[in-house]
């Protein structure tokens, strides 16, 4: 069964109740990232850490997003600067508890590479928030491996 989530917009990532932010850096540069992660939506299960599928809706402008426990997300793209942003909320969803869900990747030149930056921007109940704090070092874990597959397959490997 899905619920469905408040929209917010790209603001919501400063005011956010919970915010998680990881980085990491990369040494594929910046272009090549953001082909990966916001050109190439359906290749997300190739790298990133618990999708089991994901796909593109709406001509682009939204994603169906599965992990690989059965959560699924409806979501809308709200940002999609080349070379720079990629962001996303979630409209819809079957996890419980949720209010609302941001994500805002950030890629900022570093060297000949890139510094990733994920932003994990969430409301909810003060429980389901708490969860979240306690997941962090699962997160930064999961974002690390993901970052390293990031590169390996912005870099063609």
């Amino acid at each position: 069964m899905t619920h469905q989530l408040r929209p917010v917009d790209l603001d919501f990532a400063e005011s956010a109740p919970l915010r998680l932010v990881f980085t990491a850096e990369v040494a594929a540069p910046p272009d090549a990232v953001y082909t990966v992660l916001a050109d190439d939506v359906e290749g997300w299960s190739g790298w990133f850490t618990g999708v089991a599928r994901s796909a593109p809706t709406d001509g682009g402008r939204g994603r169906d997003i599965r992990l690989t426990g059965g959560t699924r997300f409806a979501e809308t793209v709200l940002a999609a600067e080349p070379d720079a942003r990629y962001a996303y909320r979630v409209d819809r969803t079957n996890a419980p508890g949720l209010r609302a869900l941001l994500e805002d990747w950030r890629l900022t030149p570093a060297g000949r590479g890139t510094r990733v930056r994920w932003l994990f921007a969430a409301d909810g109940p003060a429980p389901l928030r708490f969860a979240l704090l306690l997941a962090r070092p699962g997160l930064g874990r999961a974002f690390r491996t993901s970052a390293r597959a990031l590169d390996r397959r912005s870099a063609g490997d």
